[in-house]
């Protein structure tokens, strides 16, 4: 099924069910938010389902007209953000252009960081932020959204936690994030709110295309209109199950906890493209001694989709402007 969150008087939104073409919703029944359902998975489920079976026979007749301008994001705001650097021919190109030794067992052990989950944006909204000389760039990913996962679940139990998975943009700002490297600390001031496309969807909506904990899907990206890249979202080094295990192991992730892939990327980037303006920089480096794609503007926009092997959207589509923040 696929479920979405619908602008409310509430901050976080009133939950609606959308059909599978993504042209209906429904106001659902029994449950106010996406949160509420996954704190209560075993029980919110069946009916949710019923509301979608019957949304896209037809049977409903609240159904309405769907505006992905009208929706926050899907989870507005979650318990736990949680993100990986999942695929490999991203982070050895980044060690090749900054020179750096690869870090040590990063083929045994997942890259992941705690990100901020407590203003999440839409598809369609704006992203604000304070200035072009922060070095703005997105980054298409994949991620997973759990229910309640019990500290020291292994790899082989996580994927019967994952409930829906999600389409986002994960803004960095890159002249920042040098500093917060050095640190030690993690990301901070680097990373923007992220943005999440319009639906969730649960596993089964992917159908073949989900297997061995990972969407085998490319991603399609466009940057001011023009083509970006559509790497495949397959090429994870580290499945979802493996993800959610290293995020469990001296934890216990409540439910909502959405856990990301990291930047979509793959090893035949010069032919499928990128998924970030960093890694198009990075190929410059290597192939010519400096980069010369800038990072982002005011007023440049990106879009970000994933469809089906059919051509239909699965999430719906990010769609953004880059805007300049007013600040206090």
């Amino acid at each position: 099924m696929k479920l979405a969150t619908l602008k409310a008087d509430s901050r976080d939104g009133q939950l609606i069910v959308v059909s599978e073409d993504l042209t209906r919703g429904v106001v659902a029944s029994g449950v106010a938010t996406i949160l509420g359902a996954l704190e209560t998975w075993p029980e919110s489920a069946p009916g949710l389902q019923r509301q979608y079976a019957e949304l896209n026979s037809g049977e409903l007749a609240a159904a309405f007209d769907l505006d992905p301008t009208r929706l926050l994001a899907p989870l507005p705001r979650a318990p736990q953000w949680l993100d990986a650097s999942a695929f490999h021919s991203h982070g050895d190109l980044m060690d090749k252009v900054f020179g750096m030794a690869p870090i040590e067992g990063k083929r045994e052990t997942p890259l992941m960081y705690q990100g901020a989950s407590d203003d999440f944006l839409g598809a369609c909204a704006d992203m604000p932020l304070p200035s072009e000389a922060d070095g703005i760039d997105f980054e298409a990913e994949v991620a997973v959204i759990v229910d309640y996962v019990p500290m020291g679940t292994t790899a082989a139990q996580a994927l019967g936690h994952v409930k829906l998975l999600a389409l986002l943009n994960d803004a960095s700002l890159r002249v920042l994030a040098g500093r917060d490297i050095k640190t030690g600390f993690g990301f901070l001031q680097s990373k923007p709110s992220t943005s999440f496309a319009p639906v969730l969807v649960t596993p089964g909506e992917l159908g073949e295309a989900w297997h061995d904990g990972r969407v085998h899907l490319p991603v399609r990206v466009e940057w001011n209109g023009r083509w970006f890249g559509s790497p495949q979202a397959s090429q994870m080094g580290f499945g979802f199950h493996e993800l959610v295990a290293h995020a469990a192991r001296t934890r216990n992730l409540h439910a909502g906890t959405i856990i990301g892939s990291g930047t979509i990327s793959n090893y035949e980037y010069r032919t499928v493209g990128s998924a970030c303006i960093a890694e198009r920089r990075g190929i410059e480096t290597v192939d010519h001694g400096k980069a010369a794609t800038p990072y982002m503007k005011f007023g440049d926009t990106v879009r970000i989709d994933m469809l089906d092997p059919s051509g239909r959207s699965i999430f719906g589509a990010i769609d953004q402007k880059i805007v300049q923040a007013r600040l206090p």
